[in-house]
């Protein structure tokens, strides 16, 4: 069934369909064609030769470790940012053996 989203709703005035069944089932197929559009795309990405993907993924991988740094340093930062709690630690309970 090939059906694209600028052909008319094949299911339009069926007598057995009401309106709504009939919008329904039209959106389901376009919903199969682009689902199957979908895995032919994934199935040529999967056969391409890894060596062409690679050198993209690692630049994708550099990326990926700057914006953790960058987030890193802002959680930091805002930790910083913040006054000490007064009397939020109080170590009368803590039993720690310190030398």
């Amino acid at each position: 069934m090939s059906c694209d989203s600028h052909m008319m709703n094949p299911y339009d005035g069926h007598p057995a369909l009401s309106p709504l069944e009939s919008e329904v089932l039209w959106e389901y197929a376009k919903l199969a064609q682009h689902l199957n559009l979908l895995t032919q795309k994934t199935r040529s990405l999967n056969q391409l030769p890894d060596n062409d993907i690679l050198p993209h993924l690692r630049l994708l991988e550099k990326k990926m470790g700057l914006v953790l740094t960058l987030f890193k340093a802002s959680v930091w930062g805002v930790i910083n940012e913040q006054p000490p709690s007064q009397g939020s630690y109080n170590d009368s309970n803590d039993t720690t053996i310190r030398h």
